[in-house]
């Protein structure tokens, strides 16, 4: 039976070997043809721009972001709108028009480059998407080197919305995006570029880190409330701080709550956010769960990036878009960078709405970035030196429904209880709840925020072998038993595979995309590893009285 589509960029995709006939996220053929289109184009219109610096010619940022912005339009569930990605293709074929001109001459310029989309898209889209690399250990490496790029320009967009650039991330991704339609690469040439991609990594993440706390300040231990308030609401999900500061700004004095979904949770840890007084807590788990939460919560909900499941009937008509994201049927708000958005449909919504139905109670605590542990560094030293800290877990990465990751949670609480768990991402929902301690008053669970805040985990580990006078990073007491879900884990796996670590575990699954050939190179020079069974696994971190 020929195939309907081909993707298997996430770890939920069909069989773990890919979706063929319609994603498991709920992207249709049609949207995924559109989406292989849309990075085709935008590879094509890369290698056109990084021609233009070899000769030495000016990029405009507006360029850059548009690249940046058509890579994470496609990350998993982020847009399932063929019109708003036929738009984007486009968009780009005709600055790709106008850039072609400025180059001195095109005759060594890949066909994407040169594709003025004529023809039939659909038909197009067959001849591009991930199967017409044949070799596949060659596709294996172009796709997870472009997978570690949707991911970079996710944390890059964050970072343009707060008016932070960094050229030479921005030139790297476009070379590194292009150099996968290069068919003289080899398979070494690639795995070196899959480190680049690594090292580029770390400096997206830097890029974000120094936006937020810019912007926000640093983030500090806050108890986050878990309950309801009396007024309507309005749920906020997804990632961009930017959006949710425009709609605080916009909803004082309107009588409209704000609340926090799944990774936007760590918006509560910044001192800046705290001034709004409707700014009531977080409702909810991981974005998987949100049918039946955005149901409960009775109010609109504006997705700001991706980690949209297709909605139910009962909600659709309170979901809205903005940004990467968008769904066929939801209204979209738009807004460039550097644009003030207008959310005054949305909080007019959300005033003839009852308020939230009461899931849960309580409070959840977080706000572990890398200078709030830095304040703590003393007190953790004195932990660890005394033995009161054997070891530090990075539970990071992803969350997901697939059953078999209930074995995060079970591992959380199989842990010894001189463990720390330290975390980034929504994976944090398979335990931040769990009633698991302290340490002498360090918390068990010490959450440094979004995937977007993984950098503060590399940080904070890099700190510590600085203060314990350590020679390599692997010698530390810290172990890896990372989940991973979609592409921004993949960047985060690549930047802690540029900075030495080794020996990470990754599960639920190892990665569709990594073929035979390159998951044994992962596992020769990484020690990279798939997951058992909590008790083996406690054995192998923690040795057999564990």
């Amino acid at each position: 039976m020929e195939n309907k589509m081909f993707c298997y960029q996430c770890q939920e995709t069909a069989g773990c070997k890919g979706c063929t006939m319609v994603g498991v996220c709920g992207k249709k053929p049609d949207v995924a043809a559109m989406q292989d289109l849309l990075v085709y184009v935008s590879k094509g219109i890369s290698a056109v721009t990084t021609a233009l610096r070899r000769e030495g010619k000016p990029v405009a940022a507006e360029i850059n972001h548009l690249i940046t912005l058509n890579l994470f339009t496609t990350i998993t569930n982020a847009n399932f709108d063929k019109e708003s990605i036929e738009a984007r293709i486009r968009a780009t074929l005709d600055i790709k028009k106008d850039l072609l001109f400025q180059l001195s001459s095109t005759a060594n310029l890949p066909e994407a480059a040169l594709w003025d989309g004529s023809g039939d898209w659909e038909e197009k889209a067959k001849t591009v998407g991930v199967l017409s690399t044949k070799n596949e250990d060659i596709r294996s490496l172009r796709e997870l080197i472009t997978y570690g790029l949707k991911g970079l320009s996710a944390y890059s967009k964050h970072a343009n919305v707060l008016l932070q650039d960094d050229e030479e991330v921005d030139a790297f991704l476009q070379r590194a995006l292009a150099a996968t339609l290069d068919d003289t690469l080899s398979v070494d040439d690639l795995v070196s570029l899959t480190l680049e991609t690594g090292k580029y990594g770390v400096s997206g993440m830097a890029l974000l880190d120094k936006a937020n706390t810019t912007a926000y300040g640093n983030p500090e231990i806050t108890k986050v409330n878990i309950g309801v308030g009396k007024n309507p609401g309005i749920l906020v999900s997804g990632h961009d701080l930017r959006d949710l500061e425009m709609l605080l700004e916009q909803t004082q004095g309107t009588g409209v709550d704000v609340y926090t979904h799944s990774e936007m949770l760590p918006a509560h840890y910044y001192p800046a956010f705290k001034k709004y007084s409707n700014f009531v807590g977080n409702y909810g788990n991981a974005w998987w769960k949100q049918k039946e939460e955005f149901e409960s919560f009775n109010g609109p909900i504006l997705m700001t990036t991706n980690c949209i499941v297709p909605p139910k009937d009962s909600y659709k008509e309170r979901l809205y878009t903005t940004g990467a994201a968008g769904y066929p049927g939801c209204k979209h708000i738009p807004g460039e960078i550097g644009e003030q958005k207008d959310f005054s449909a949305l909080i007019a919504h959300a005033q003839k709405c009852a308020p939230p139905t009461e899931i849960e109670t309580g409070e959840i605590i977080g706000g572990f970035a890398h200078a709030q542990v830095f304040a703590l560094a003393d007190k953790v030293v004195e932990a660890v030196k005394a033995g009161a800290i054997k070891k530090f877990v990075v539970m990071g990465g992803c969350d997901g429904r697939a059953k078999s990751r209930d074995y995060y949670t079970e591992f959380a609480k199989a842990l010894p209880k001189d463990a720390v768990i330290l975390t980034a991402g929504c994976a944090k929902y398979k335990y931040n709840k769990l009633p698991l301690g302290d340490i002498g008053g360090i918390p068990r669970v010490l959450d440094a925020g979004q995937c977007n805040d993984s950098y503060s985990l590399a940080v904070i580990a890099l700190k510590l072998k600085e203060i314990l006078g350590l020679d390599d990073i692997n010698d530390l007491p810290i172990v890896y038993n990372i989940a991973w879900y979609e592409q921004k884990a993949v960047i985060v796996l690549l930047a802690l595979l540029y900075l030495g670590v080794k020996n990470i575990h990754l599960g639920p699954t190892l990665p569709a995309f990594l073929s035979p050939n390159v998951a044994k190179v992962l596992v020769e020079n990484f020690g990279i590893a798939g997951i058992g069974t909590v008790e083996d696994d406690l054995k192998q971190f923690f040795g057999e009285n564990a």
